[in-house]
């Protein structure tokens, strides 16, 4: 084990620093931004932004790193990361923020896109999972670090700008200092939707539906928890917690959905989540244990939901095309994530707090009533043609990059730029 992780330390550091410093990032924003009386609407348009500057970032970087390299583009990407952070800072106000946020978006998908690529060029077959699986725990710890890492200090003043921006600074280091050769080109993605939604009408449905939900939650999560009367130290477990909720979830739900038609795994799924939602919208609760209990199970079941929908479509898709595949869904995700905070954030202006998960009540909704007519009308895949169900991490933390990572079937050389 220590054999395959030495080679590679210095890049899983450094993508720990920039998952760290995206969690700073990430959630001082909205606490600080609710603090300065910004709007519900203008804090949802926070998650609209990045969730822009993301895309574009997944679509942008393999033309960026064929023309200029993989250092130098990395440079950029953590350095104007850091700019954006600081001058977050500086122009205390939504509309810049906004347009900074969407800059931190690009830079996080483009920099996270390098480190994959690089670690994945460091892999061999016998090693693959097991780096994907180091790589995954090790950002997921980290961007966990960065968020509670807010408890630690004032964030009414300047100071976790400033270690945001420093920690962007430093995951700059490990790459600067690499003496290998540049890795091959990044996996260029190329969003087909009507060949997804031949392949699979439910994936395509589905992981916008869960794009929706997902990202108005990661962007409004904190926003919710402080109108609700809880302490920041609460606030920084309310946004984590349902994230690791969500990652342990995984394993039940892989071996469940293994073994059985998986859209009747995502409908059930969909339907815990849809109880949460109920139990958001009719107790309000307001007390410490019960918003933690109840963010925990929301979060085991929103945040398994998009490695059940990729699995499911891999199923049915044709053989050496799961990378074009899963790349093409989390593109259809992130156009659900433009659309999702800002739906919340509507939806919290005009009715209140609870706006929150109604927004996220209707998206299960309609996913169930979809995923039940399609189960409807088209038999499950037999047991044998199906494929392994993948770990995945959140989907906001994924790129198409991560596929080629995880060693799902593709080979060298197609669709990737040149």
């Amino acid at each position: 084990m220590f054999r395959q992780i030495i080679p590679i330390s210095a890049l899983l550091f450094g993508s720990a620093l920039l998952l760290m410093a995206g969690g700073i990032n990430g959630l001082i924003l909205p606490v600080r931004g609710s603090a300065e009386g910004f709007s519900a609407f203008a804090l949802g348009l926070l998650g609209t932004g990045w969730a822009i500057g993301y895309v574009s970032g997944c679509l942008l970087t393999p033309r960026l790193v064929a023309n200029v390299g993989h250092i130098r583009s990395f440079g950029v990407m953590a350095s104007m990361a850091s700019v954006a952070i600081l001058l977050s800072l500086v122009f205390l106000s939504p509309a810049a923020w906004i347009v900074l946020r969407s800059i931190s978006g690009f830079c996080f998908a483009g920099a996270a896109m390098i480190v994959e690529s690089w670690l994945s060029e460091r892999a061999d077959a016998n090693s693959r999972g097991k780096i994907f699986g180091i790589y995954t725990m090790v950002n997921l710890l980290a961007a966990t670090a960065g968020q509670m890492s807010l408890t630690l200090g004032d964030t009414k003043g300047y100071l976790f700008f400033v270690v945001g921006a420093v920690l962007y600074c430093l995951a700059l280091v490990p790459t600067a200092i690499s003496s290998g050769h540049s890795p091959k080109p990044l996996f260029a993605v190329k969003l087909d939707v009507p060949a997804l939604w031949r392949n699979s009408p439910i994936a395509v449905c589905g992981v916008f539906l869960v794009g929706i939900s997902n990202s108005a939650f990661g962007t409004l999560a904190a926003v919710y928890a402080d109108r609700v009367g809880l302490v920041l130290s609460t606030i920084a477990l309310f946004t984590s917690l349902p994230i690791l909720a969500g990652a342990a979830a995984q394993i039940p739900v892989g071996i469940l959905s293994d073994r059985m038609d998986r859209r009747k795994v995502l409908v059930g799924i969909a339907a815990l989540a849809m109880i949460a939602d109920a139990a958001f919208i009719i107790l309000r609760p307001d007390g410490q244990i019960t918003n933690l209990l109840l963010v925990s199970f929301f979060g085991a079941a929103i945040f398994s939901m998009y490695p059940v929908i990729v699995a499911h479509a891999n199923d049915h898709a044709a053989e050496g095309t799961g990378i074009q595949t899963s790349g093409g869904l989390l593109m259809v995700f992130g156009v659900g994530s433009i659309i999702g905070p800002l739906l919340a954030g509507i939806g919290m202006s005009s009715i209140g707090d609870s706006g929150l998960f109604l927004t996220s009540i209707a998206a299960h909704g309609c996913l169930i009533a979809f995923a039940i007519w399609r189960i409807s009308i088209r038999a499950a895949v037999a047991g044998k043609h199906k494929g392994g169900f993948a770990i995945s991490p959140q989907a906001r933390a994924s790129t198409p990059q991560t596929a080629v990572l995880a060693g799902e079937d593709f080979a060298p050389g197609e669709d990737t730029a040149s």
